[in-house]
């Protein structure tokens, strides 16, 4: 009986390795704390690492497949301490087919859910090996009740039974700020996966039409143009799937062969390169972003604009809201003591005799220090320079600010409550600005104190 469950254990850690790639040595640290079946296991497991690294899919999976009793709850969705609580006991109650789902469990606090728990720990006789309790982005326990993350780390001493709970975040546990009395746990962190592993995980999404030489190297040269903007897994592989049709048109019409690797990259290479704009930002949804690409050519879209900054840039905003956006920007990219050069009919006549005086005597480029803080005052003066229509102040003009700072293309510096001075930061970049200027036709660049 011993032999056959050992080899069944073998057979079912086998099926993880397959399915697990490039991360053998954190299965069998999670197998060392784990123990074995009957054994006691340690209360708490703490699993760090950033987004896309198999935290939650290794778990998962070795859980599933080593058929170890567990539960997995993701703290986003349950986002208060009682859904917790029920949200467990409920995926308790539904492994039991005697016991009636329709009345979900009730449980407001933590006395009430280890009881609860223990009791049907109890009934469903999962006390003769560990139960593992798998909170998913368990940062958001932080915002919960203040006891709620250490009931959790002490769950196993509260219930006397052979509870395991595994914390899995992208924060580390330093960040978590806990308190005396806390139940230190035991920390396995996940490294970021090498170009090398990445390029092996992607080749297992290969269609099943083509070898999966050519989709690895197809994959190779996408991570080529994107590693150096992106390593997370999920937008690389969504990258792939995405333009992997475009890569094979040549070859799906006779064009090219598999092995034309130069003409193929010819084909996906525009493509690409507006792809740039859309890593981590997702302006543009998937279905239009492919009929994009399933259009004909290139050269029928020149006027198609590029889905990163320029969607971003042509968002409807009012007439005087733009010149609004551009006194801020303005504000905040040139110096206060050359607004009168700028922005003054004197300043103006003899401006390329200044600006090439301050540009040899400038040490730093205010395009690279970053944005700075300006006053409403400030604003509203460039803004009425700039404004080629003669307009009167009114609430509606202030009440843009408000509009562009819901917006996130200017921030407000200082506190609500200060209404005397308020102060802004503008932020938009130069490219978006740029593409907002030339709706208007107005040349920002004469007004810029770096390009001058």
């Amino acid at each position: 009986m011993a032999a056959s469950c050992a080899l069944f254990e073998e057979e079912s850690l086998q099926s993880v390795y397959s399915k697990v790639i490039c991360r053998r040595l954190e299965v069998k640290n999670l197998l060392t704390l784990f123990g074995k079946r009957d054994s006691c296991s340690c209360p708490a497991i703490f699993i760090c690492g950033h987004t896309a690294t198999g935290k939650s899919y290794v778990v998962q999976t070795l859980l599933q497949d080593m058929q170890l009793p567990h539960v997995t709850v993701n703290c986003v969705e349950c986002f208060t301490a009682r859904l917790i609580y029920e949200c467990i006991l409920y995926q308790l109650q539904e492994t039991d087919k005697q016991a009636d789902i329709s009345s979900p469990p009730k449980c407001d606090n933590m006395t009430d859910f280890t009881r609860q728990l223990k009791i049907s720990l109890l009934l469903r006789d999962f006390t003769k090996e560990t139960f593992y309790i798998v909170l998913d982005k368990a940062d958001r326990l932080r915002d919960m009740e203040t006891y709620a993350l250490p009931a959790f780390l002490r769950l196993q001493e509260l219930t006397q039974i052979n509870i395991c709970v595994v914390l899995i975040s992208q924060i580390v546990w330093d960040k978590f700020q806990v308190g005396t009395g806390f139940y230190e746990p035991m920390s396995i962190h996940f490294p970021d996966y090498s170009k090398a592993e990445l390029l092996e995980i992607m080749a297992k999404d290969c269609p099943s039409l083509y070898p999966v030489e050519f989709y690895k190297a197809y994959c190779q040269l996408l991570t080529s143009v994107f590693y150096s903007v992106c390593r997370d897994l999920n937008e690389l592989r969504h990258l792939a799937l995405l333009h992997f049709p475009k890569y094979c048109k040549p070859v799906d019409s006779g064009e090219a062969e598999l092995t034309d690797i130069r003409k193929l990259w010819r084909n996906i290479e525009p493509h690409l390169k507006k792809a740039l704009h859309t890593v981590y930002l997702r302006e543009i949804s998937s279905d239009h972003w492919q009929s994009v690409l399933g259009q004909n050519s290139l050269s029928d879209n020149e006027n198609w604009e590029e889905p990163g900054v320029s969607v971003r840039a042509h968002i409807e905003l009012p007439f005087y809201t733009k010149y609004l956006l551009i006194a801020a920007y303005l504000a905040s990219y040139n110096p206060a003591h050359t607004d009168r050069r700028f922005f003054t009919k004197q300043g103006k006549r003899s401006l390329s005799n200044r600006a090439k005086a301050a540009a040899k005597g400038k040490k730093s480029n205010t395009q690279l220090t970053g944005p700075k803080n300006f006053q409403l005052d400030r604003l509203m003066a460039i803004f009425y320079s700039i404004v080629e229509e003669s307009v009167s102040p009114s609430a509606s003009i202030l009440c843009q600010i408000s509009s562009l700072v819901s917006l996130n293309l200017l921030a407000q510096v200082t506190s609500d409550d200060q209404i005397d001075c308020p102060k802004y930061k503008c932020l938009v970049n130069f490219l978006t600005i740029s593409d907002i200027a030339k709706q208007l036709k107005f040349d920002i660049m004469q007004y810029l104190y770096d390009f001058v």
